[in-house]
């Protein structure tokens, strides 16, 4: 056969991932915190959006007009004194969600229908028959005399850090600016728990100072409080506090060198090699209980980040469910059409219109995106809500087997979509805060061909029976498989084994140990 060059034409169908395809993806799958950062720097590049401060007021409460002299070019796409084109995320009303099969939500008009009358501060809070679960103490409007809140600097009191407090020992048991400047460069190494985080061989690297003074700095330190502080382990830790207290005799540290047989509660070996009978034994492991073996956390410099949910949902005054969006983290943002118009109008520059006409769609792109988004989280967690209406009304044990096809089939989207949308996004329900991820879990095959189950709802069971066992008749694997095979759960030993260690639960000879121990 001749190798010779030639053309041909040939069809074919691809996908092209756009620009703003890519972007739209990337903004379904950003949490609501994640998108007001998004939008934040998007306000600040592109000068045809605005931030939505409500409708501007002037000092009667009558809506300002427009001046007369700004005209509006309806060729360029504006829409004459109606400039201000937005989604305005307060005013969005809840998707009212019945109870059983029938879902009918309009999804269309849940952003874009004024007529829709919102749901005011007051229902959300109490609601029809409520009991103000979700109301804010600040709006409650106690029955004090003071009508005016609080100056700022006699509600937030000083916190003092772990850190400070540190060099503030440092400063006063160290002379010598060199040992001092190694004393706050090992404060700077500590971690959360009070550990030290690091070798002594990169600090003297570091600061070019011989390994020994580096010890005999920590030496000092370890000596500051609280006991056990500048620790490298566990067994540093708790001896550091041993000897503050002048327990750290020879059995003792021999005890501590031993630890590993405490954790595997060979408490008969462990007294052979410490020299001493069972009841000393139990002394030790009551003084060592008594320890703290993360002193740091004491001070509670690293605040725990509530989690704050992208979608709420509370019981409806008929007995379904009711679920809109978190208003309170969503960004507001309008499209500026009379700013647009006027710079179209001003504009004479070939290129400086071209940015103007590239920023002005870029703009309305991103508020139809954001009502996309919206739409899209609305249709997912209504369907959620619908497949696990057990789990909301009766509690774990309901839970559904559940994969992604199954909300994609229902609602004529990609399996992707709905991935990306219940990733990073928390729903906040009557039975607690969760991410829309946990709803989708395994299915385990039953017994006689009946109904899948869950395997959280597995795992639950798993729990139950372990936290219920006497401790005369500890459960065994096979025991617990012969338990959920006559609750109708077909299921292997093995799986049970996995599911136990993923809850940390030890084995069952481990859990006889615990209660012989008592502990």
């Amino acid at each position: 056969m001749a190798l010779t060059p030639r053309l041909d034409q040939r069809q074919s169908q691809s996908l092209v991932m756009t620009p703003q395809l890519q972007q739209a993806i990337k903004l379904l799958q950003l949490s609501n915190m994640e998108l007001t950062e998004f939008v934040e720097q998007e306000l600040q590049e592109n000068p045809m959006l605005e931030r939505d401060e409500g409708d501007p007021r002037d000092s009667d409460g009558d809506a300002i007009e427009p001046h007369a002299d700004e005209t509006f070019d309806e060729a360029d796409g504006s829409d004459g004194p109606e400039a201000l084109e937005s989604i305005n995320f307060d005013t969005a009303p809840p998707a009212e969600l019945p109870k059983g099969d029938d879902l009918d939500v309009d999804y269309e008009n849940t952003y874009t229908n004024s007529d829709i009358e919102p749901v005011t501060q007051a229902e959300w809070d109490f609601g029809p028959g409520g009991d103000g679960a979700f109301a804010e103490s600040a709006n409650s409007g106690g029955g004090g005399f003071d009508a005016l809140a609080p100056d700022l600097e006699q509600t937030v009191s000083e916190h003092r850090s772990l850190r400070d407090y540190l060099l503030e020992q440092l400063s006063l048991e160290i002379d010598a600016p060199t040992e001092r400047m190694i004393g706050a460069y090992l404060v700077d190494m500590l971690d959360g728990a009070g550990y030290l985080a690091g070798d002594l061989e990169s600090v003297g690297e570091a600061l070019a100072c011989p390994v020994a003074q580096v010890e005999a700095v920590l030496g000092i330190l370890q000596g500051f409080d609280p006991p056990g502080i500048f620790a490298r382990d566990l067994k540093e830790c708790l001896a550091l506090q041993l000897k503050e207290k002048d327990r750290l005799d020879p059995c003792m540290q021999t005890f501590l060198d031993n630890l590993d047989l405490l954790a595997a509660r060979e408490l008969t070996k462990l007294a052979r090699i410490c020299a001493c009978d069972s009841e000393d034994i139990t002394d030790m492991i009551a003084e060592i209980r008594s320890l703290n073996p993360k002193p740091a956390l004491a001070f509670g410099d690293e605040f725990i980040q509530p989690v704050i949910p992208d979608v709420l949902m509370r019981a409806g005054p008929d007995g379904g469910w009711l679920i809109e969006l978190n208003s309170e983290t969503l960004p507001k943002v309008l499209v500026n059409n009379a700013y647009y118009a006027r710079l179209r109008k001003d504009s004479g520059d070939r290129k400086e219109t071209q940015y103007i006409v590239d920023r002005f769609q870029t703009a309305n792109w991103l508020v139809k995106a954001l009502h996309q988004r919206a739409t899209t989280i609305l249709k997912v967690a209504t369907e959620l809500i619908d497949q696990q209406s057990m789990f909301f009304s009766h509690g774990v044990q309901y839970l559904k087997p559940l994969v992604l096809r199954d909300i994609a089939d229902v609602i004529e989207m990609h399996e992707s979509t709905v991935s990306r949308v219940t990733s990073n996004k928390y729903m906040s329900t009557p039975r607690g805060i969760f991410e829309l991820k946990y709803f989708f879990t395994a299915s385990i095959s039953a017994t006689g061909g009946g109904e899948a189950h869950s395997a959280e709802a597995v795992r639950h069971r798993i729990k139950l029976l372990i936290n219920n066992e006497p401790p005369n008749k500890i459960l065994s694997d096979d025991k617990i498989v012969t338990l959920l095979k006559a609750d109708g759960v077909d299921i292997a030993r093995r799986t049970v084994a996995k599911y136990r260690e993923a809850m940390r639960i030890p084995s069952s000879v481990q859990r006889r140990r615990d209660k012989a121990t008592g502990s």
